[in-house]
């Protein structure tokens, strides 16, 4: 098999590693990939939200499964695309990604079929009249951008004054691009959230496992939301009863909800639950693999990616195959100084191959650079350090011991990763 992956993060290097190790690998490129994906795949300078470039590159490659990380290829049809010539791919129609691509497409969709999720309170085309609208809401106000926004278009609000200036930034200012031209306002819930991603061909779903995200850049989740900051998986997340309600409740009406309005849903789609008092709500949906959700989940997997890949293509998925090895992992994001604002790129990146001495950690490329006989930074994310234990405490051991050899000029990353699950303290603390 000669495989395709598009995308250039820490999601993607994770995904190059993993397919490495399938004996039916014997090639992988990756469009544009990074410093560190550079040593694993062959990588192509190409614009991965570029559909008819990834269209002429394909066919000049012949891949035999093209695989795609970010939300961007996939909002703008390259499942389609991909699949009229008759390509496999793991990729989700242009129109079943509206779900991420349109947070108002996603909570009508949401409500049409009865899925449990937050109160909408309505969507605006303008800031005046979404400011209009808040008045007699109860505290707090979740406020989304509709479109896309690399994680940045979701506020929640707990007065009045932040709300408006939230909604005047993405509205009037264009802080968050095109995708702020519409918003979303929703109750806020309570709980802790879960990512549950599942994966689907279309008739057949599996899924993965559980794992939660940590989206504040600081610890003790204070300061402004990012890309995500950490993650962790452990089956501690997801008792029996949980999970089964999960299934139930949330993933089942989704499926039959998608084949019933005649939307074609292959690949990954990812589950943002909050886990309430009154039971699991979505959250969001996104249409492909989260990071670093997807770092912590590969070090988990006691199966052959590459092999399930293109089975799910194929339409053949066997859920069964799907093995998980036991106890749990955990991902930490080193971080340029200032991300998510303004950071500095082209710092010299030292303690790699010290951190990757130690057993059982494996150290993912996000925004990376390789210059020479160096690695630079090069992005907001750096680099996603990443292990796998017999138990959370021992995974997070391990991922802080291997942060602790790295630096970076203005390198920063969060020491509270998987602390609310019971973790005392991580080393270095």
């Amino acid at each position: 098999m000669k495989v395709l992956v598009i995308g250039g993060g820490g999601r993607e290097h994770a995904l190059v590693w993993k397919l490495k190790q399938s004996p039916r690998v014997e090639k992988i490129w990756c469009v544009p990939g990074n410093g560190g994906i550079e040593s694993e795949a062959e990588c192509l300078p190409a614009d991965p939200a570029n559909v008819a470039e990834l269209v002429a590159l394909a066919e000049r490659l012949s891949p035999d499964l093209t695989v795609v990380g970010p939300e961007l290829p996939l909002v703008n049809g390259i499942g389609d695309a991909f699949r009229e010539r008759g390509w496999p791919i793991v990729a989700p129609s242009q129109q079943a990604a509206q779900l991420e691509g349109s947070k108002v497409f996603a909570k009508e969709f949401l409500e049409r079929h009865h899925i449990p999720t937050a109160k909408m309170y309505g969507a605006f085309e303008n800031a005046r009249d979404a400011v209009q609208a808040l008045s007699g809401l109860t505290w707090p106000v979740v406020i989304k951008a509709d479109g896309l926004c690399a994680g940045k278009g979701v506020f929640v609000a707990q007065d009045a004054a932040s709300a408006e200036d939230f909604i005047h930034r993405v509205m009037d200012g264009n802080e968050v691009g095109s995708g702020g031209k519409r918003v979303l306002l929703e109750e806020g819930l309570e709980g802790q959230e879960l990512s549950f991603i599942v994966v689907t061909d279309g008739q057949r779903h599996a899924p993965l496992v559980p794992t939660r995200d940590h989206k504040r850049a600081f610890d003790g989740n204070l300061g402004p939301n990012t890309g995500g900051m950490g993650a962790y998986s452990t089956d501690e997340l997801l008792p029996p009863g949980l999970r089964e309600q999960i299934l139930d409740s949330i993933v089942q009406p989704t499926m039959r909800g998608l084949a019933g309005e005649g939307i074609h849903y292959q690949g990954f789609l990812y589950i943002g639950l909050m886990l309430t008092g009154a039971g699991p709500k979505v959250l969001e949906f996104n249409c492909r693999l989260g990071d670093p959700e997807t770092q912590a989940i590969v070090a988990r997997m006691d199966f052959d990616l590459a092999q399930m890949l293109a089975e799910l293509a194929a339409g053949i998925l066997e859920p069964a195959r799907l093995r998980w090895k036991s106890g749990a992992s955990a991902c930490v994001v080193l971080a340029s100084g200032g991300y998510p604002g303004k950071f500095v790129s082209r710092e010299k990146i030292v303690g790699l191959t010290d951190a990757g001495r130690i057993n059982g950690v494996q150290v993912f490329h996000a925004g990376t650079l390789r210059q020479g006989e160096s690695i630079v930074t090069n992005g907001g994310r750096v680099l996603g350090v990443t292990a796998a234990a017999d138990s959370l405490e021992r995974a997070l051991a391990k991922v802080y011991e291997a942060a602790a050899k790295i630096s970076f000029e203005g390198m920063h990353y969060r020491k509270d990763i998987g602390a609310e699950a019971g973790r005392v303290h991580a080393a270095g603390d």
